[in-house]
C-alpha cells in the first residue's frame, strides 16, 4: 500500500513515499523536492558471499537525460557511463552509509538512486542521500542507520540549509554533511578560503538539521518498516585465539613499531605463517580465520600504541610530519612539473596549457546551463605505487573521487580567465602510496602550476587527520599514513591557503565528533598546513614571471559580434588563411571573444594584428601603407586593411601632375596613403599627396616611416612627368578639392567588399 510522508528541511517541501514503484526491491522510495525526484532502491542478496574480508557493498547513482528534458550527446543517444558527476554523487553516498553496516556483514547490498526529474533549482544529490537513508531504513536489511545529509552554504554573511542551484552561485561555501543523532558520518566540501571557526558552526548547524531529518525517517520506520534480518557475529575458535593471544601477541605489537611499510608487512605476514603452520594439522583450512584474527590484533596494537604509549609506528608525535621534500622543473619538455614527496608518498604533479574554446573540457550533464571546465586535475594510482600486481584500466570511483578532492582544493586560487586565459590541466601520478596521496596531489599540483608560470593567487597545501578514540582515549594524528587510516576511526583531509580552508573531506566512524575534537583537529591541520607551504615556499613562493617556453602562447581580444563573420568569413575562407599564414590557432566565441594560441609570441602577434585589422574601425586622418588591388581611369582602388579598399584619386596621388592611372602604378604596388574623408555611403577616400604632407607625423611611426624611400622615388619620378594643356587642375575648380559626384560613375566606387 502506498504511503506518503513529508517534511520542510531549509525552507523546502520534502516527501517520501512508498509501496507505490519498484515492489520487487527489499524497499524502494520516490523521493521529491520541488519538481525534482528520485526513485531509491535497496535490494539484498539471499546468500552472503563466502571467503570475503569485506563488505560487498555497491551504490549507484543513475542520471536519466529525460530528468532535464535532454537527449543525449554523440552518436549512440543513450545514455552510456556515468558522469564524473554521477561517479561522486555515489561515492558520497556510499561514504555516508557504509560505516553503519554490521562490521561481518557479507551479504551483497545494492543501493541505486536514479534521477527522473531535474527542475534545476532543487539539486538531486542531497534528496539521494536521504531517500537511500530512508530505503534502508524500511527494509530488513540490517543497517544501524538511519542518517540524514544536507547542504550549507555561506552567502552574504549568513549560512543557507540546501540553498538552491541558483544560491550556490554566491556562496563561499559548499558543505554537504551527512550523519545519524549520534555524530557526522561524512563531509564534503569546497570553500573559498574559510576559517576553520566557520566550518565548525556550519557543522554544527548541519548536526541540527540531520537531527530532524533522522526523527523524520524513524516515523517512517515505525510505520512502513520491515523486521531486520539477523546476522549472526562469525563463529570463534577458543584454541587459535587462546595461542595466537598467548604466544604471538608481543610479536604483532612489536612488528606494528616497524617504520617501513613493506618491512612490517612482512614481518606481520611472517608471524601470520606461524600461526598457519601450527594449526594445519589440528585446524586445515584455518588461514582465513587466522587472517582475520591477525588483522584484529594489528588494529588493537595500533590503538594501544597510540592511546596508551602516545606513539605512533613509525615513532613521529602524534602532531608530527613524515619528511617532506619538493622538486620543480623536473621534466624538460612538459609545460610545469613538480615531485612532492612526503614519507613514502610521492605524487608527480605535471602542468598543461591549452586553448580555451578547443582544449576545455565540455560537460554533458542534466543541467541546461552546463559550464565547461578549463581547469582540470587528473589523479592517476597505478598499482606498482604500492607493490601490487593488477590491470590497468580506466579511472575507478577512488581516482575520480580522490581528483575531485584535490581540483576542489586548488580551484579556488585559480586565475580567472581574463587574467589568464589558457585551459589548464593538472596530473598527478601517484608513485608511491602511504597515506593521504589526495593531498600530496594537492601540494605537488600547486608546485607545477607556479612553476608553469600559471599566476595562482596563493599556494595550496594539504594534510591527511586522523582520529583514533576508545574508552574515552583520543587520540588526534597529523599526516596520517596507511595503517593509522586503516584501523583508525576517522579521516580527516583538510586544504588550503594560509588564510583559510579551500576543501575538506571527512570520513568518520567514531560516532559523535565534539566542538572541542573538531577544533584541535582543524588547529593541528592548520599548524600542519603552514608549515608545509613554508617547505613549498622554500623551493618556489609564486608563479614564475614567464610561463614556459614549452607552452604556447595564448592572446585575448573581444571584438564586436556583429564583426565575428569578417573573422570567420564565408565557408571559413577568412580564418582558415589566417591560420595558413600565420600558424596560430584561433578560436572565436559567440560574444565576440576571441583566442589566439601559437608556439611563437610573432605567430600570435601576427594573427592579432590581422583579426584588429579586419575588424577595427577606419577613421579619417589615419596613415596606412596599402596595396593597389584594381585601377580604374579615374584612380586606383587600395586595400589598406584586410577586405578594406578604399579609392585613390588620380589628382590625390601627387602634388605632380599624373597623366595616367597606369603611369602612377601596377596592381600589387604598395603606396602611402592617408584617409582624407568617409562619405556619407561609408566609402573610403584616401590621399597620397597629403601623406607626404605629413611628413613629420609618418617618421615617428618606424613602420610608415620604412616607406618614406620608395615614395620619395616616386615622387621624383612623377616630377618628370609633361604637363597637360588646358586640363584644369583639380584643386582649382570652385568648391575646393572635390569633384562633383556626377564626374564619376556611381557604380564604379563599389565592391563586393562595400555591398551590404
Amino acid at each position: 500500500m502506498a504511503e506518503t510522508f513529508s517534511l520542510e528541511i531549509g525552507g523546502k517541501a520534502v516527501s517520501f513515499e512508498t509501496g507505490r514503484v519498484a515492489k520487487q526491491a527489499n524497499a524502494s522510495v520516490l523521493a521529491q523536492c520541488g519538481e525534482t525526484v528520485v526513485l531509491v532502491t535497496s535490494v539484498m542478496s539471499s546468500k552472503p558471499r563466502e571467503g570475503l574480508d569485506f563488505f560487498p557493498l555497491l551504490v549507484d547513482y543513475e542520471e536519466r537525460y529525460y530528468s532535464a528534458g535532454k537527449i543525449p550527446g554523440g552518436f549512440i543517444k543513450r545514455e552510456g557511463r556515468p558522469s564524473e558527476s554521477a561517479v561522486l554523487s555515489a561515492r558520497v553516498i556510499d561514504r555516508s552509509i557504509r560505516s553503519l553496516f554490521p562490521e561481518y556483514m557479507r551479504y551483497d547490498v545494492h543501493a541505486v538512486s536514479t534521477v527522473l526529474s531535474v527542475d534545476q533549482v532543487n539539486a538531486p544529490g542531497i534528496l539521494s542521500i536521504n531517500a537511500v537513508s530512508a530505503a534502508l531504513a524500511i527494509s530488513d536489511i540490517p543497517w544501524n542507520g538511519p542518517i540524514g545529509a544536507v547542504k550549507i552554504g555561506f552567502i552574504d554573511g549568513s549560512f543557507v540549509v540546501n540553498p538552491t542551484e541558483s544560491e550556490m552561485q554566491d556562496s563561499t561555501l559548499d558543505l554537504t554533511v551527512a550523519g545519524h543523532k549520534g555524530g557526522i558520518t561524512m563531509v564534503e566540501a569546497g570553500a573559498e578560503e574559510v576559517p576553520e571557526s566557520l566550518l565548525i558552526d556550519a557543522l554544527e548547524l548541519a548536526q541540527q538539521e540531520i537531527n530532524k531529518i533522522v526523527d523524520f525517517i524513524l516515523e517512517m520506520r515505525a510505520k512502513t518498516g520491515k523486521d531486520k534480518i539477523t546476522i549472526p557475529d562469525p563463529a570463534r575458535i577458543d584454541e587459535i585465539d587462546d595461542w595466537v593471544n598467548g604466544n604471538l601477541w608481543d610479536e604483532i605489537y612489536s612488528a606494528i613499531q616497524i617504520h617501513g611499510k613493506a618491512e612490517r608487512a612482512s614481518a606481520l605476514s611472517e608471524i601470520s605463517q606461524k600461526a598457519t603452520l601450527n594449526f594445519a594439522e589440528s585446524h586445515p583450512g584455518s588461514k582465513p580465520y587466522i587472517d582475520g584474527l591477525m588483522d584484529e590484533l594489528t588494529k588493537k596494537g595500533v590503538r594501544k600504541l597510540i592511546l596508551d604509549d602516545k606513539r605512533r609506528a613509525d615513532g613521529r608525535a602524534m602532531d608530527e610530519l613524515r619528511a617532506i621534500t619538493c622538486e620543480v622543473g623536473v621534466l624538460p619538455r612538459t609545460h610545469g612539473s613538480a615531485l612532492f614527496t612526503r614519507g613514502e608518498t610521492q605524487s608527480l604533479s605535471v602542468t598543461t596549457l591549452g586553448m580555451v574554446g578547443t582544449d576545455d573540457q565540455m560537460l554533458d550533464g542534466l543541467k541546461w546551463d552546463e559550464p565547461s571546465k578549463r581547469f582540470l586535475l587528473h589523479y592517476n594510482f597505478p598499482p606498482y605505487s604500492v607493490g601490487e600486481v593488477r590491470p590497468m584500466r580506466g579511472p575507478g570511483r577512488r581516482e575520480i573521487g580522490h581528483g575531485a578532492l584535490a581540483e576542489r582544493a586548488l580551484r579556488a586560487m585559480m586565475p580567472s580567465e581574463e587574467d589568464f586565459p589558457y585551459v589548464i590541466r593538472m596530473v598527478s601520478d601517484i608513485l608511491e602510496s602511504n597515506g593521504s596521496s589526495s593531498m600530496a596531489s594537492v601540494c605537488g599540483g600547486s608546485l607545477s602550476m607556479m612553476d608553469a608560470g600559471v599566476p595562482v593567487k596563493k599556494p595550496v597545501a594539504g594534510i591527511a587527520m586522523g582520529l583514533i578514540a576508545d574508552g574515552g582515549k583520543i587520540g588526534i594524528l597529523t599526516d596520517i599514513q596507511g595503517l593509522e587510516d586503516h584501523y583508525g576511526d576517522m579521516d580527516f583531509k583538510v586544504a588550503g591557503t594560509r588564510d583559510g580552508v579551500t576543501a575538506l573531506q571527512m570520513d568518520n566512524k567514531a560516532g559523535g565528533i565534539t566542538r572541542r575534537i573538531l577544533e584541535q583537529a582543524l588547529g593541528q591541520a592548520r599548524d600542519a598546513r603552514l608549515r608545509i607551504l613554508d617547505i613549498m615556499a622554500g623551493v618556489i613562493s609564486g608563479a614564475r614571471p614567464e610561463i614556459s617556453p614549452n607552452a604556447p602562447r595564448i592572446l585575448t581580444l573581444s571584438i564586436n559580434p556583429e564583426k565575428i563573420r569578417d573573422v570567420i568569413g564565408p565557408g571559413g575562407k577568412i580564418i582558415r588563411s589566417i591560420v595558413a599564414q600565420t600558424g596560430a590557432k584561433i578560436d572565436v566565441e559567440d560574444d565576440g571573444r576571441v583566442f589566439i594560441s601559437a608556439m611563437e609570441s610573432e605567430s600570435a602577434q601576427a594573427a592579432l594584428k590581422i583579426i584588429n585589422d579586419l575588424t577595427r574601425e577606419v577613421k579619417a586622418g589615419e596613415s596606412f601603407i596599402g596595396k593597389v588591388t584594381r585601377m580604374i581611369n579615374f584612380g586606383a582602388f587600395v586595400e589598406i586593411l584586410p577586405g578594406k579598399e578604399g579609392l585613390l584619386h588620380v589628382s590625390e596621388i601627387s602634388a605632380h601632375h599624373i597623366p595616367k592611372i597606369d603611369d602612377a602604378f601596377s596592381v600589387g604596388d604598395e603606396v602611402l596613403v592617408v584617409v582624407k574623408e568617409i562619405d556619407d555611403m561609408n566609402r573610403i577616400n584616401l590621399s597620397r599627396r597629403r601623406a607626404l604632407d605629413q611628413k613629420a607625423a609618418i617618421e615617428a611611426d618606424p613602420a610608415l616611416a620604412a616607406q618614406l624611400p620608395a615614395e620619395m622615388e616616386r615622387e621624383e619620378r612623377y616630377s618628370a612627368f609633361p604637363k597637360s594643356e588646358g586640363a584644369p587642375r583639380r584643386d582649382s575648380r570652385p568648391g575646393g578639392d572635390r569633384p562633383d559626384r556626377g564626374d564619376r560613375p556611381r557604380n564604379s566606387y563599389r565592391s563586393d567588399r562595400h555591398s551590404k
